[in-house]
């Protein structure tokens, strides 16, 4: 992911996609850790059925969450790479 500084304004209403195209859904929130500031999640509103078949992690609201770490390139879409997340 390049160096360039965002917001999470910028990462907020994104679709989230795999290197393969696969969509996993939208952004609705991120979740962080309040001592370093560290973005932890990004939190999928309305996770597609491919999304669902990770098994990841869930919110209380059955919102799915996407590891940070597993974020490759963030612009029009935020892609993830699959391998990164299990």
């Amino acid at each position: 992911m390049d160096s360039e500084k965002k917001t999470i304004k910028d990462l907020l209403g994104k679709r989230v996609v795999s290197k393969s195209g696969k969509i996993f859904g939208e952004t609705n929130n991120v979740s962080f850790d309040v001592a370093t500031g560290e973005i932890l999640h990004l939190v999928i509103k309305n996770p597609t059925g491919y999304c669902e078949g990770l098994e990841l992690e869930k919110t209380k609201n059955g919102e799915a969450l996407v590891p940070f770490t597993a974020v490759a390139a963030l612009g029009d879409f935020i892609v993830v790479s699959e391998e990164d997340m299990l």
